[in-house]
């Protein structure tokens, strides 16, 4: 199995510094919440924004949201060979069920991601489908106890997603790490945890197709259309 990290998400609720701010103030208004309960979105708090440390990594939520549906759509999920956890910039972690059914409409999804940032978990009550917790990228490392560690970013070494996964596939529970945030680096203390660290292409590449070609790699690898199309897995298809 394979367990997917997209690590220093641009996903947080609005910090309290920026909640006097007007531009904030109207969002929240619009939305019948306070500034305290609402995500933190470069695309309509631009201008509060520019007080913040580090602000070009953050108030990002659609990154998080393209790379959800890709993944929980895929057909290594579908097979059972994928988990996905979401660590953002903040250091919380989002464990996300492989059933779960992300909002295809962008603002619903910000209103679930707002629900459970608020309430630590979706739905509030029966069986949860996300949980957070604070956590840091390293705890999070260490509690998953995967067979390997590799982060892809920019200034990693070259090589291509193929080699990526034919030299990870017979492991046990590989782990990749892919950045959640539109520019810049992982951070020097995630950069510090034991990991490879690969780049599978020599210019910047946003993180859905990032996570797009790697899953791929892995579903060529691991034969996944091949086994999903055996009769026996068609018929078990059709009784669910």
């Amino acid at each position: 199995m394979l367990t997917l990290i997209i690590a220093e998400a641009a996903l947080e609720l609005v910090p309290p510094t920026l909640w006097k701010y007007a531009a904030v103030r109207r969002s929240a208004e619009r939305r019948g919440k306070p500034p305290s309960e609402i995500l933190l979105d470069r695309s309509l708090h631009h201008v509060a924004m520019r007080l913040l440390s580090k602000n070009e990594k953050r108030g990002r939520p659609d990154i998080v949201h393209f790379n959800l549906l890709l993944a929980l759509s895929s057909p290594l999920n579908k097979q059972g060979l994928l988990k996905v956890f979401i660590h953002t910039f903040n250091d919380k972690v989002i464990t996300v069920d492989p059933h779960v059914r992300i909002p295809r409409n962008y603002n619903r999804f910000v209103g679930l991601m707002e629900q459970l940032l608020l309430k630590g978990r979706v739905p509030p009550e029966g069986e949860p489908l996300l949980t957070v917790k604070n956590q840091t990228l390293r705890e999070l490392i260490n509690d998953i106890n995967p067979s390997s560690v590799t982060i892809l970013r920019e200034k990693g070494t070259l090589t291509t997603p193929w080699r990526l996964a034919d030299e990870l596939s017979n492991q046990r529970t590989p782990a990749i790490i892919v950045g959640g945030f539109p520019r810049g680096d992982f951070e020097e203390e995630n950069l510090k945890i034991e990991a490879a660290s690969a780049s599978i292409y020599p210019q910047p590449l946003d993180s859905w197709t990032v996570v797009s070609v790697i899953l791929n790699a892995f579903e060529r690898e691991w034969r996944t259309y091949e086994e999903a199309q055996k009769p026996e897995n068609i018929s078990n298809a059709e009784k669910h």
